[in-house]
C-alpha cells in the first residue's frame, strides 16, 4: 500500500550529487520549496567513488579532494533547508488527477511535486565487478573497484583494469606512489582526456591493449598473482601484484524513467534526450548533470552547474509564466542580506 506524502514541494529533485546540490541552492534562490531524493545514503554523488582525487576543473576553485567538494557541495546545497530523503530509490513517476507529479518510492512513499529535476547522473554508485568466482573474497583484501585511500597502493604493483577516464586518471595519479603500474584494456584505444591518455604513456606505465583478466591467483587472503588473457591472440599469461584495481564503470539502473507511467523520450535508451535549458520531452520534467543529452553537452562537474541552474529556471516559469527567466545575481540578492552581513561583519 502506498503512503503519500502531505506536503506537495515546488520542486523535487531526484539525486544528490553536484548537479541535484546545486540546483536545491538555486531553486533556494528562486523561492521554491525544494526536496531531495537520493538513493544513497549520504550526499554528494558519485564524487564518493574518489575521495583522495585532485578536482583542478571546478570554475573558481583552487584544486581540491573530491572529498573537500562534496563538503562544499553539501553547505552549499543546505543553504536553504531542503527537505531531504536519503536511502530511498525512486522507482516510478506519474501524474495525478490535479496535474502534480506523484514519485513513487521504494518504500512505497508517495512524494508530491509540482516539478521534477532529475539529477541521477551516469549510473547509481555500483560498480561492475569482475566476474570471476574467487573475486570476492579478496573484496576486504587487495582487489578494489574505487580508490579510498591512495595509502592503499603505496609501494605496490598495481594492476588497472579498465579503458575508460577513470583508470587512465588512476594509472597518472597512482603513478608517482606505486612500484609499477600496469594497464590492461579489453579494447586497443584507451578513451581518457587526450591529455591524460598522452600523460600515461610519457610514465613508465606498462599498457596491454586487448587484455582481460581470466583468474586471481592468491593464497585466500590477498591477490598474489594475476592471469591476463589476451582477446585476440587467445594467449595467457600471469603477473605478480600487489594491488588490482577494477575500473570497468558501474551499472545504470534503467527502472525510473522506462518503467514510469510518464513516456520521457530517451537517447541510447537511458538518458534523457533533452535540451541545453534542461527540458526533456514531459512538460514540468527536467534534467541536468550526465544524466541529460543535448548537443554540445559538456561533461565536466561545471557543467553539471549549469545544466541545474537551467533546469531550475525552466521549472520556475514552468509554476509561474509569469516569473523572472532566470535568477537575480546571488551578489544583489536581497534574500542574502542578512547572510552577507553575517559573513562580511562576524570577525571585524
Amino acid at each position: 500500500m502506498s503512503v503519500h506524502s502531505r506536503d506537495c514541494f515546488d520542486v523535487t529533485i531526484i539525486g544528490g550529487g553536484p548537479a541535484g546540490l546545486f540546483a536545491s541552492f538555486y531553486a533556494g534562490l528562486r523561492e521554491m520549496s525544494v526536496k531531495i531524493i537520493e538513493a544513497q545514503p549520504k550526499l554528494g554523488g558519485k564524487v564518493h567513488v574518489y575521495p583522495e582525487k585532485m578536482i583542478w576543473d571546478v570554475g573558481g576553485f583552487p584544486p581540491v579532494t573530491g572529498k573537500q567538494l562534496i563538503e562544499q557541495m553539501i553547505e552549499q546545497g543546505m543553504t536553504f533547508h531542503p527537505t531531504v530523503v536519503l536511502g530511498r530509490t525512486v522507482e516510478k513517476i506519474r501524474k495525478n488527477d490535479e496535474d502534480q507529479f506523484e514519485l513513487i518510492t521504494d518504500d512505497q512513499q508517495v512524494h508530491i511535486s509540482k516539478t521534477v529535476i532529475v539529477a541521477v547522473g551516469g549510473g547509481i554508485i555500483d560498480p561492475m565487478k569482475l566476474e570471476i568466482e574467487e573475486a570476492s573474497q579478496y573484496e576486504n583484501a587487495n582487489l578494489h573497484y574505487v580508490v579510498k585511500s591512495i595509502k592503499d597502493f603505496r609501494d605496490k604493483h598495481v594492476l588497472i583494469s579498465g579503458g575508460g577516464p577513470t583508470a587512465v586518471d588512476w594509472a597518472n595519479d597512482l603513478y608517482p606512489i606505486a612500484k609499477s603500474i600496469t594497464v590492461i584494456y579489453r579494447g586497443e584505444k584507451l578513451k581518457g582526456h587526450e591529455a591524460e591518455v598522452t600523460r600515461l604513456f610519457q610514465n613508465e606505465i606498462t599498457y596491454l591493449p586487448f587484455t582481460e583478466i581470466k583468474g586471481l591467483i592468491g593464497d585466500g587472503k590477498t591477490i598474489q598473482e594475476v592471469l591476463l588473457w589476451n582477446n585476440q591472440t587467445d594467449q595467457t599469461q600471469t603477473v605478480t601484484v600487489d594491488a588490482v584495481l577494477v575500473n570497468h564503470g558501474f551499472h545504470r539502473n534503467q527502472d525510473l524513467l522506462k518503467k514510469s507511467e510518464i513516456q520521457v523520450q530517451l537517447k541510447d535508451d537511458y538518458f534523457v534526450d533533452g535540451t541545453a535549458m534542461g527540458d526533456s520531452s514531459v512538460p514540468g520534467l527536467y534534467a541536468a548533470g550526465d544524466i541529460l543529452h543535448y548537443p554540445g553537452k559538456l561533461q565536466l562537474i561545471a557543467g553539471a552547474f549549469q545544466d541545474a541552474a537551467n533546469a531550475v529556471n525552466r521549472a520556475k516559469l514552468y509554476i509561474d509564466p509569469e516569473a523572472e527567466p532566470i535568477g537575480m545575481v546571488s551578489s544583489h540578492h536581497r534574500i542574502f542580506d542578512q547572510k552577507n552581513k553575517k559573513y562580511l561583519y562576524e570577525n571585524v
